[in-house]
């Protein structure tokens, strides 16, 4: 038997470590070492050693550390994933821009703007490539959304909407451990973030909260907040509505809208799919109960992106491009935070907020 010795036209995958396999840590975990052809799981840290030995052995990976320290001194390393608590993720960026690791973080970027302002040196310094986990841009109908409105299918963005309803079943049992302002730094960022790539001419200005403990009043004394409603006031005059709530019986819904001078796009729905039953009971649907169901593909796909963006700059090639601003870098990071911090003294004080950053014209607008 002779073979012919075939060269690969495929470029080396990227090798990525992971930092925290928790939830969405193995999540990304799997997309990383089966659904993404331009990249690789080389290792995994985690202080937890049993639950990241598991993983590792399911998807045959060798290489398992609880110290993060030992993937940014792998140089066989190409970038890391962050998904470890909040409270890590700055030091962690920095510690791994300096090691000369590309980052994708999860949200948010850090929990304050001089953190995050940080995080910004250290990526600057090392000329890394730094992306946070705003998975909303990549969902179709998203990103059909904003390529509408980049199209100036609705005109100049008047009105915007942005709903998060987790799923639940009218409590929240381990709400003793979810940390303070979670539905604003973790939650609603999201939203904060969605909203602004849909008004992608404006800054935010200024903030005012209505928020409460509904669907678990007793930890409401502990700071513990799980319905929230945020309206943004934008400097070209466009006004936005933020809206979440922890516990939708019904399932995981997420769903977006713009209203224009020229007309309305909307994205997302409540039903996992478009099929409905007719029976004598009326009509039902299926609905999404994680979110790792509602945006499996966009999970996949942001990481997709980040493989790409880190393998043209080890390559020497030029960055992909989408035709509209989609990857989300330090300064989406930086405004989404901004209105998040602002939500948080509004919430404290019950009037309505500056965000930092807003320039004195678009003041003007609040």
């Amino acid at each position: 038997m002779t073979y012919f010795t075939v060269e690969s036209a495929r470029p080396r995958p990227v090798q990525v470590g992971l930092i925290g396999a928790g939830w969405m840590g193995a999540y990304h975990a799997r997309s990383l070492a089966e659904k993404i052809p331009g990249a690789a799981l080389a290792a995994i840290a985690d202080p937890a050693v049993e639950p990241a030995t598991k993983l590792a052995a399911e998807l045959g990976v060798s290489n398992v550390t609880t110290d993060p320290a030992d993937l940014l001194a792998d140089p066989d390393i190409d970038a890391v994933v962050i998904a470890g608590p909040a409270r890590f993720h700055a030091q962690l960026s920095i510690d791994a821009a300096r090691a000369g690791k590309h980052v994708f973080c999860e949200k948010p970027g850090a929990l304050t703007l001089e953190e995050l302002a940080q995080v910004e040196d250290a990526v600057a310094a090392a000329g890394v490539h730094w992306q946070i986990g705003f998975n909303r841009r990549y969902a179709a109908d998203f990103l059909a959304s904003r390529r509408d409105i980049e199209a100036g299918t609705v005109g100049t963005p008047q009105l915007l909407r942005s709903v998060t309803r987790d799923p639940g079943n009218g409590s929240i049992p381990h709400a003793a451990r979810i940390p303070q302002w979670t539905i604003f730094l973790e939650t609603l960022i999201h939203d904060f973030d969605a909203l602004n790539w849909y008004n992608p001419t404006a800054e935010p200005v200024s903030v005012h909260v209505t928020a409460d403990a509904l669907v678990e009043p007793s930890f409401k004394d502990a700071g513990f907040l799980d319905t929230a409603v945020v309206t943004i006031r934008y400097s070209n005059g466009a006004i936005a509505v933020a809206e979440a709530n922890f516990s939708a019986l019904y399932g995981y819904d997420v769903r977006g809208e713009v209203y224009g001078s020229l007309g309305m796009v909307q994205a997302g729905r409540a039903t996992e799919t478009a099929a409905v039953r007719y029976g004598a009971d009326g009509l039902s649907a299926q609905t999404p109960r994680l979110n790792i169901e509602l945006f499996a593909d966009a999970y996949r796909d942001e990481l997709a992106d980040f493989a790409e963006h880190v393998r043209s700059r080890r390559d020497g090639e030029a960055a992909p491009d989408s035709g509209i601003p989609l990857t989300p870098g330090l300064p989406d990071a930086r405004r989404a935070l901004a209105i998040a911090l602002a939500c948080i003294e509004s919430a404290q004080s019950g009037s309505t907020v500056a965000v930092a950053g807003a320039t004195t014209q678009a003041a003007l607008h609040a």
